[in-house]
């Protein structure tokens, strides 16, 4: 039988003549000091008040010890600094640095636990312990509000990337299906960005098309748009996966332009045949990859409704020939074929970092029994990443971090040990002197006072 220990001081092996000891007498101590920068993004932007104001409760309010504003503050800061699960929350409920955060006027006072969170999570029940509900139309709009107020003047060009990804399921969650190029049960989310900023989440099944409910999405957030800036010119990218004829229809008569992947047939390597084998010879003669482009008006014999412009890449590699297309509703006065494929249609491939980022704020733990469950904790690590985004935005611009990932900043930027004390009238953080990156803290935290 264990016997339990209450021991708070250690003595370790001596480093010459020096004693070496440790004891449990700090008193609170935190490895977030760097939290607070993080808060005053938040005040910049004002996102958690927005946010908590998307929810239903209905609750009384005479007897909650725990307001949705704190909770849902507490789950965002919580998946900012890292803390993926709501079992971390039994530990962080007695942090004053959480408190604070989370909005909590007494600071003495817990914050919710693991418990009280699962039910704010568990949206699709009903019953006495379930009383909480969101309106995901609210965070849709939020999320594009957000994407809208960082601009002080109309941009002269909004590019949304659309693209899917999967999410492993290992458990029995609702909706689980089996994906063949995933080889895995996945779900198949849509995500929107319009650079690095998030625009849209949307949790989906895997048993359907990539660009399924893609059009919704991009008629919803096309309109929030023009509704700021009726003017602006909105431009779809996304792989041949969008490549839909509804899609692009739409696009041609709402003043939007797009340009897609369009997957390779033996129709369109008949049409670049002679472009093809001028790449050849060229990589015969020099013994490197040959790239030659060319364009022309395509239709395809059934799905599409009109001729629409095609770019190719007639390319021989050293593994042999890889043809590639797109197709777009941009004129050749806008872009050249070359500039099209190279400049413009491969900058997408920087969304895959962004998606790589919603990972790193757990993203992927969708282990609800309830599909609007899922939604919310895909919401969550948006909402988390739309946070971190703009601390990296309005505070870390000509830095070197200014292009760091959110695991990169959390760690370098947030988690600085810290000893914290709190009196009647203040809470001051004693952080580390040896925190190595000072300078950068500073110019961040200028940068948001200003």
């Amino acid at each position: 039988m264990l016997t339990e220990c209450s021991q708070e001081s250690f003595s370790f092996a001596p480093h010459f003549s020096r004693r070496v000891e440790a004891g449990f007498t700090a008193g609170h101590v935190s490895s977030d000091g760097g939290a607070p920068l993080l808060r005053e993004t938040e005040r910049k932007i004002n996102l958690l008040g927005r946010l908590a104001g998307c929810f239903s409760d209905s609750r009384n309010q005479e007897q909650i010890e725990h307001t949705v504003a704190e909770m849902v503050s507490q789950r965002i800061y919580g998946l900012a600094l890292g803390y993926e699960d709501l079992c971390d929350h039994e530990q962080l409920r007695t942090d004053p640095l959480m408190g604070l955060l989370s909005g909590k006027r007494k600071l003495d006072e817990p914050l919710a636990g693991k418990s009280t969170l699962n039910r704010l999570e568990l949206v699709g029940r009903t019953g006495r312990y379930h009383k909480i509900g969101y309106s995901a139309d609210k965070i849709d709009a939020l999320l594009c509000d957000l994407f809208i107020e960082s601009h002080a003047a109309m941009p002269d060009q909004i590019v949304l990337d659309l693209d899917a990804t999967d999410i492993p399921l290992y458990g029995h969650q609702p909706e689980r299906f089996f994906h063949g190029y995933y080889d895995n049960y996945c779900y198949l989310p849509l995500y929107i960005f319009a650079g690095d900023q998030l625009l849209c989440a949307r949790l989906r099944p895997s048993n359907q098309d990539a660009a399924a409910g893609s059009l919704n999405e991009v008629k919803r957030i096309a309109a929030q748009l023009r509704a700021r800036w009726p003017e602006v010119k909105i431009v779809l990218r996304a792989d041949s996966g969008f490549c839909r004829e509804e899609l692009m229809a739409w696009c041609e008569a709402n003043r939007v332009d797009y340009l897609f992947g369009l997957q390779r047939n033996q129709r369109l390597r008949r049409i670049i045949g002679r472009q093809m084998h001028e790449a050849q010879r060229l990589h015969q003669a020099t013994g490197k990859a040959a790239r030659i482009f060319t364009e022309f008006d395509y239709r395809t014999h059934k799905s599409w409704s009109r001729s629409r412009r095609v770019v190719a890449k007639a390319e021989h590699l050293d593994k042999g020939e890889n043809p590639r297309f797109i197709v777009t509703s941009l004129l050749v006065d806008e872009w050249a074929a070359q500039d099209l494929y190279e400049k413009f249609y491969c900058a997408r491939g920087e969304m895959e970092n962004r998606i790589k980022e919603q990972m790193c704020l757990f993203a992927d733990r969708l282990s609800t029994d309830e599909m609007r469950g899922n939604q919310l904790r895909l919401y969550f690590s948006a909402l988390a990443y739309t946070l971190v985004e703009a601390l990296r935005r309005l505070a870390l611009k000509g830095t070197e971090w200014a292009e760091a990932q959110v695991d990169t900043i959390r760690l370098k930027l947030f988690k600085i040990g810290a000893i914290v004390r709190v009196s009647a009238r203040r809470m001051v953080l004693h952080m580390s002197s040896a925190y190595p990156w000072k300078d950068i803290y500073a110019r961040a935290y200028h940068a948001l006072r200003c």
